[in-house]
């Protein structure tokens, strides 16, 4: 996948987000694929629906915050985002976006390549769901941490 030239993606994270959360994935919803995922100031993830989900789009903001090239994070477990004494906390996050479609206002923090953290705050996770009800996987944004 092409993250900048997808559609089709950007159909599903711009359109599950409006659908479950009630307003448009950022400031410019129409300025496409290319606009998410080079330009936009926020971060913005998503993994798919396997057993240990792993990573199927990360724009460049989330790759800035997490250290990693598109190649690098793109097929990594989700998992990996957070260190294993935060994982449980993680995994919670992720119950409640599985059974009520979103949750803002997430909290948490995060860990990068090199092993620094980070912040995430005023964080939105929704259910990548397409417009016909079918389930895809999960994806969040976040402002990108100060500093």
């Amino acid at each position: 996948m092409d993250p900048s030239t997808d559609t089709a993606f950007h159909a599903l994270l711009t359109g599950s987000h409006r659908r479950l959360v009630g307003r448009a994935l950022g400031p410019e919803p129409d300025r496409g694929a290319a606009w998410l995922y080079a330009e936009a100031p926020f971060a913005v993830l998503a993994h798919d629906l396997g057993p240990d989900p792993r990573f199927v789009y990360a724009n460049r903001a989330a790759q800035a915050c997490f250290g990693y090239a598109w190649s690098e994070i793109v097929g990594m477990p989700s998992r990996l985002s957070a260190e294993a004494p935060d994982r449980a906390e993680r995994q919670r996050l992720l119950d409640a976006v599985a059974r009520d479609g979103f949750v803002a206002g997430y909290a948490g923090i995060r860990i990068d390549r090199s092993g620094r953290r980070f912040p995430i705050a005023d964080g939105v996770v929704w259910q990548l769901i397409d417009a016909d009800g079918v389930l895809h996987g999960q994806a969040a944004t976040f402002p990108p941490p100060p500093g």
